[in-house]
């Protein structure tokens, strides 16, 4: 039986979604392993019509992404999000997407790679972030708009937090660190 094209539009939007996908050929076998055949125009087609585009990740992959949490137009989400989704997308754009944050008052400056603004405004919007009011975006570059001063400051240090490889800090002076295994041998 063939599946539908919103069908196949939510599958898409699914997979662009929460993997990484850089070619047509790629998105067309992980449709394949869903038991969705599709030909090359008519995946072309679906990807103009839910507005995909490639991004560029700052280790150089371009994927496709999605410039809104679901379809395109008035359609609704195709994927409901699960508890923690928006959370984790967010988590996961800023660490791989976000270059630096700059505060002044209650704006915050977020530069991404060329291309990639759009989709961390997306996630910052989805996320319903305590104190902000909204965000405006352009290639490279998001303005988020928060309700003052604290917000605003708040904001910068929890998008860097999200940004900042998750390796933990060297001890400061010794005192916490772990003592090296002896090397002698008790002799009984």
């Amino acid at each position: 039986m063939p599946v539908t094209r919103p069908a196949r539009h939510a599958l898409i939007a699914r997979l662009l979604t929460h993997e990484r996908i850089s070619s047509q050929s790629e998105l067309s076998a992980q449709l394949a392993a869903h038991g969705v055949q599709v030909t090359q125009a008519t995946l072309s087609r679906d990807l103009v019509e839910l507005r995909a585009g490639k991004i560029t990740l700052p280790d150089g992959r371009q994927v496709y992404a999605l410039p809104q949490e679901g379809a395109a137009g008035a359609m609704a989400p195709p994927v409901a999000p699960e508890q923690g989704h928006s959370a984790a997308r967010l988590a996961r754009w800023c660490s791989e997407l976000l270059v630096s944050a700059d505060r002044s008052g209650a704006l915050v400056v977020l530069r991404t790679p060329a291309g990639a603004a759009q989709l961390l405004a997306s996630a910052v919007d989805t996320a319903v972030l305590p104190g902000v009011i909204g965000t405006i975006a352009g290639d490279d570059t998001v303005l988020v708009i928060a309700r003052d001063e604290e917000a605003g400051a708040a904001l910068a240090e929890r998008l860097l937090a999200l940004a900042a490889p998750t390796t933990p800090a060297p001890a400061r002076n010794g005192a916490d660190r772990t003592p090296a295994p002896s090397m002698e041998r008790d002799h009984a």
